[in-house]
């Protein structure tokens, strides 16, 4: 298995679960940590500014979002596929909703 990266997407399995997550733990910290912080993709879009949308060109089968409101850490362990990732076009969405969750 690969180690995830920050702005990959992975499936997340844990207790009988499985949901895809976006990775927001910066890549260098993955491998030394016991728990990564992740945020869940849900097919509930509010289109408000903690949130990421994400579709088919991020590896997803429909259009969705990563909610930044929900955040969670996880186990490396727990994830088990990468599905895919953010886009180039997409690679400051990450900060950006960050800084809305912390009212920045």
């Amino acid at each position: 298995m690969s180690t995830p990266r920050h702005g990959e997407i992975w499936w997340a399995e844990a207790e009988n679960q499985r949901r895809p997550v976006l990775v927001v733990t910066r890549s260098d910290a993955v491998a030394v940590l016991n728990r990564i912080i992740v945020a869940p993709v849900t097919r509930t879009v509010r289109s408000i500014p903690t949130e990421i949308p994400l579709g088919p060109d991020n590896g997803l089968n429909v259009e969705c979002a990563a909610s930044f409101d929900n955040l969670q850490p996880v186990r490396p362990s727990f994830l088990t596929d990468r599905v895919g990732s953010l886009g180039a076009a997409q690679s400051g969405e990450i900060c950006r909703a960050l800084a809305a969750l912390a009212d920045c």
